[in-house]
This record gives C-alpha cells, sequence and structure tokens, in this order.
C-alpha cells in the first residue's frame, strides 16, 4: 500500500496496484497425452509392436465410454484427458487377441478411479490396477516387457520424453527415486553373485522400465501427496520389484509391485501428510485434507 503526503498535511492512501495475472499453466496431461501418442506411433511404425488398429479403437472408446459414465454417475464433468492417458497406456503395454477383453480392461481402468477411493483419492494407477486384474481373471492378455528392446537410443528418447511430462507434473521426485533405488539393488545384486557389470546395465536398458518410470509410478493422483511420502512409496516399489522377480520369480515385477505397494498410499499419507495434488496447480497443489475422526 502506497501514502502520498499532500500540502494540506493530511495524506491519502493509494490503492495498491493489482497484482499480475498468475501465468496459464498448460493442463500436464496435455503433455502426456501427446508423448504417449507419440510413443505408440513409433512403437507401430517402426518396432512393429503388434497393436491392431481396431484393438486401439476400441480400447480408447472403452475408456471414453467409461469416463462419461463415471461423471453422470457422480454428477461430475466429463473430463476425456484422463480417460485418454489410460486409453493409450493400456495400447501401448496390454496385448490380447480379443477386442473384448480390451475394452474390459479399459472400462476397469476408468471406473477405479471412481470406485476405489480413499478420502476422496483414488488408490490404484488406473492402468496399472487394469493390467493385473486382466492377468489375474484370463490367460488371454499379456504384458510383453521386451517389446521395446533394450537399444540405448530408444531408451534415452523415452527418457527425455517422459522426463517433460514428469516435470511438467511437478512428480519428478519419485521417479528419480525409484531409478536410483531400482538400480542400486540391480548392481547389489551383481555385485553379491559376481555377476559382471554388463548384467544390471542389460535390465536397466530396457525400454519398458523406463516407461513404467516415467509413466505409470508417476501419477500424480495415486502417490502420496508429501515428497517424503513419495520417496518412500517410490523405494517400497523397487523393494517390492526386487521382491517379486528373483524371491518369487513372477513375470511383470514391476506392475506387481506397484499394485501391491499402492495399497500402503492412504497410511503414507497420513504418516506423512502433504499437500493434495491439483491439476490447475501442478507444483503447489491443494492444503491437505483433514482426516475424520
Amino acid at each position: 500500500m502506497n501514502t502520498l503526503a499532500v500540502p494540506s498535511g493530511k495524506t491519502l492512501v493509494a490503492p495498491a496496484a493489482a497484482p499480475p495475472p498468475a501465468p496459464r499453466r498448460v493442463d500436464p496431461r496435455l503433455y502426456q497425452i501427446a508423448t504417449l501418442a507419440g510413443l505408440l506411433g513409433y512403437g507401430v511404425l517402426a518396432l512393429g509392436l503388434d497393436v491392431q488398429p481396431a484393438t486401439a479403437a476400441v480400447t480408447l472408446a472403452g475408456a471414453l465410454v467409461a469416463q462419461g459414465a463415471g461423471a453422470w454417475a457422480t454428477r461430475g464433468r466429463f473430463d476425456p484427458r484422463s480417460a485418454l492417458i489410460s486409453g493409450l497406456s493400456l495400447c501401448l503395454l496390454l496385448r490380447t487377441s480379443s477386442p473384448g477383453l480390451a475394452v474390459v480392461a479399459a472400462v476397469l481402468a476408468v471406473a477405479s478411479k471412481f470406485v476405489v477411493r480413499v478420502r476422496g483419492k483414488h488408490v490404484f494407477n488406473p492402468t496399472n490396477i487394469a493390467i493385473v486384474t486382466m492377468l489375474l481373471l484370463t490367460s488371454r492378455v499379456w504384458v510383453s516387457p521386451g517389446q521395446w528392446g533394450n537399444a540405448a537410443v530408444f531408451a534415452f528418447l523415452l527418457a527425455a520424453a517422459g522426463g517433460l511430462v514428469v516435470n511438467r507434473a511437478a512428480r519428478a521426485d519419485v521417479t528419480w527415486t525409484f531409478l536410483a533405488a531400482h538400480a542400486a539393488l540391480a548392481l547389489v545384486r551383481a555385485l553379491w553373485l559376481g555377476d559382471p557389470l554388463a548384467v544390471p546395465l542389460h535390465r536397466l536398458g530396457n525400454g519398458a522400465l523406463v516407461l513404467f518410470a516415467f509413466f505409470m509410478i508417476s501419477d500424480p493422483r495415486s502417490t502420496p501427496d508429501s515428497r517424503a511420502g513419495r520417496v518412500l512409496f517410490a523405494i517400497l516399489v523397487a523393494l517390492g520389484t526386487h521382491v517379486v522377480q528373483f524371491h518369487l520369480f513372477q513375470t511383470n515385477p514391476l506392475l506387481w509391485s506397484l499394485a501391491a505397494c499402492s495399497l500402503a498410499v492412504p497410511s503414507i499419507d497420513r504418516l506423512l501428510p502433504g499437500r493434495r495434488y491439483d491439476w490447475n496447480a501442478p507444483g503447489i497443489g491443494r492444503a491437505p485434507e483433514r482426516s475424520l475422526p
């Protein structure tokens, strides 16, 4: 507030200047949709991924219809962006010869956001829980971790594109913590067993790992609210991946670990509260909600 002296001896108070308008942010989901669509196109055209156009079309349609139904049931506003992210992610990761099962997976992914919630926040990453559920229910779907290969150039491009999305969504901490913990565990195991360093480097150079780290575990709506909570969560997922792969000897350890560790997110949010993520202000978010007694 500014003051202005006048000859009469009185002091006039000049109105404070209006604050400049906040810069308009681009929704991080638009970056993610563009990146996932680009990866899907690259995978089909350059890598020869077995993605049938009809299956991709019904997957995206199923996700959008489920989003519309959920918005209608909850009297909310229809927003296609989240549904498109789930649909594109399923097109990239899930494989099936049945378009009907692809639609079921898309509906499960979107429905999980509306049904499985704790204190107004969905618990699971939609794509992750849909894939895990389908793997449990039927043998007619599968995930092919090696479909992206382990070419260093592609992994670098994928990481760069994913880094753009993660930083726009203010969740880079969980991605980098997970990658660091996962790499450390792989290196320690190799040293313990006396394996050459080429073994852990080969595992870490997989495009599927980068896709998981930048586009799945970093989901801002299903990760803990606080930074300390996200760091803890990322370490838990890395440890769980190690256990599932080398002690339970299961395929797709990243997916199983994330689904299991997501159950701990509500407890982590209570122990280490933080601001709830807000798409309109990715770096700020909303104040933490008070839990009912």
